[in-house]
């Protein structure tokens, strides 16, 4: 007797059900709102970052992304730096911590990026 031939479609068919529950959890993150980034929530109040007397000196550009915790009446609970440059970063958290949101039933997060661009 020869289990061969059985042993390739098992491991065919595990494969092929692997493939599809990764496929099935890709999915359903990508539309979990929670996971994905809320972009509905509008800003009621907004603070621009101000250019840095040093990144001017050093003609430092580029761009900083962070992550804002948002409560449900709007105020920012939280920044997470994502990336930029420190000095650049620093003048975004600076700004984004006055914003303030309109109110929504939850918590959510925002990512934000802003650009630079030497004078």
């Amino acid at each position: 007797m020869n289990f061969i031939p059985f042993r390739r479609h098992a491991r065919h068919q595990w494969i092929r059900s692997f493939s599809v529950g990764l496929l099935a959890l890709f999915f359903l993150v990508s539309n979990n709102t929670s996971w994905a980034q809320a972009t509905a929530r509008k800003v009621k109040n907004r603070v621009e970052p101000v250019y840095p007397e040093l990144a001017k000196r050093n003609n430092i550009s580029g761009s900083a992304r962070v992550e804002l915790l948002v409560t449900p009446d709007g105020r920012v609970k939280d920044v997470k730096v994502l990336g930029g440059n420190p000095v650049l970063v620093q003048a975004v958290t600076a700004a984004v911590v006055k914003w303030k949101y309109e109110p929504a039933a939850e918590e959510s997060s925002v990512i934000i990026k802003f650009d630079f661009t030497a004078p």
